[in-house]
């Protein structure tokens, strides 16, 4: 119970002895509320172990031309193999394979697949810092015409596409970040080959067949569709497509009305015991505000599905509640009528 009256407050020196008590201590506790700060999240962190990676090859003295060319295929050929839809199916179940007996750090730290995407990040980043370091010692050394042309096309295309890709571009002209993506990552394959085919080891040639099949694998499951849309508001449409496919649970589909220029990710929800599957798309954008307002009866669809990370990993827990607002209820909803878990939603 509160005293009638405040007891006085020490002044002078001792006057900051509470606040300084109310600091958070040094230790496991800062070090943990560090490692949960937007800036050190998981994703942040793959970004910076790639990174550091790299940095320890440069400092174990790599500097040649052979060196910093097989540094930067390497870093670009992991860029685009850990996006490839098969590789990141294979990956989000193999996180699925856990157990509900495992400690519980261990089963949050796999559940934190989901954040594959800074391995992109950081080997695109890598991948370019080497091939500008390349680029510069083919201008400087002893290098034919054609490598030191050949190189610095590349690295113009690369530096355009990462430029495309930074955060603020995304936000503002997001189909400026999709072409330079596609067209500038497809030209600098093109010219890759060509470096290569002129001064590439055998094993180099291979990881280029790779990271080629890897590309071109969606774009030779590209079909136009049928689509039925269903409009339960002005905010949202319900899509279904029943031309074959049927995601295994919960996937990601992304689908286009002009497939060499913008694509757009959606989750499948899919009925048990029906073929096909459905998306909610809803009104978030300049895109998603004119399929709403006339809907196509066909679009484009690419590649298969991809798994969602948490349709795979909730297998790891006895029991699940999601959490979702608005139309985030599409990205939940095929796990809950799946029912591989118990699991409760709060909506």
């Amino acid at each position: 119970m509160r005293p009638a009256t405040d007891p006085p407050q020490p002044s002078g020196p001792l006057a900051l002895a509470p606040r300084l008590r109310r600091q958070p201590a040094a230790g496991p506790g800062a070090l943990r509320r560090a490692l949960k700060h937007p800036r050190a999240m998981p994703y942040q962190r793959l970004i910076a172990l790639v990174l550091l990676a790299n940095a320890g090859a440069l400092l174990a003295g790599a500097g040649g031309l052979s060196d910093l060319a097989a540094l930067t295929l390497a870093n670009l050929a992991g860029a685009v193999l850990i996006r490839q839809q098969h590789v990141l199916n294979v990956l989000f179940g193999l996180a699925g394979r856990g157990s509900a007996g495992w400690p519980l750090w261990l089963r949050w730290s796999v559940s934190k697949v989901s954040h594959v995407g800074g391995l992109h990040v950081g080997c695109a980043l890598a991948g370019t810092a080497w091939l500008c370091a390349f680029t510069v010692a083919a201008l400087t050394g002893p290098a034919t015409t054609t490598t030191r042309v050949v190189a610095s096309a590349i690295a113009l295309l690369c530096v355009i596409v990462v430029a495309g890709a930074l955060p603020v571009v995304r936000r503002r002209v997001h189909n400026v970040f999709e072409l330079t993506h596609r067209f500038g990552g497809w030209s600098a394959v093109a010219l890759f080959w060509l470096l290569m085919l002129h001064v590439g080891e055998p094993w180099q040639i291979a990881v280029m067949l790779a990271v080629t099949a890897s590309i071109a694998a969606p774009w030779l499951h590209l079909r136009r569709v049928p689509v039925t849309v269903e409009r339960p508001s002005n905010h949202a449409v319900i899509l279904t497509f029943d031309y074959g496919v049927t995601p295994t649970v919960a996937s990601a589909v992304g689908i286009s009305v002009s497939p060499l220029r913008e694509w757009h990710p959606f989750a499948t929800v899919r009925t048990p015991g029906q073929s096909g599957y459905r998306l909610l798309v809803s009104r978030a954008g300049d895109w998603t505000g004119r399929f709403i307002d006339d809907p196509p009866s066909h679009v484009w669809v690419r590649g298969i599905p991809t798994a969602a990370p948490m349709a795979k990993v909730e297998t790891n827990y006895e029991r699940v509640i999601y959490v979702a607002t608005g139309s985030g209820i599409g990205p939940v909803l095929g796990q809950i009528l799946a029912r591989n878990v118990p699991a409760r939603l709060v909506w």
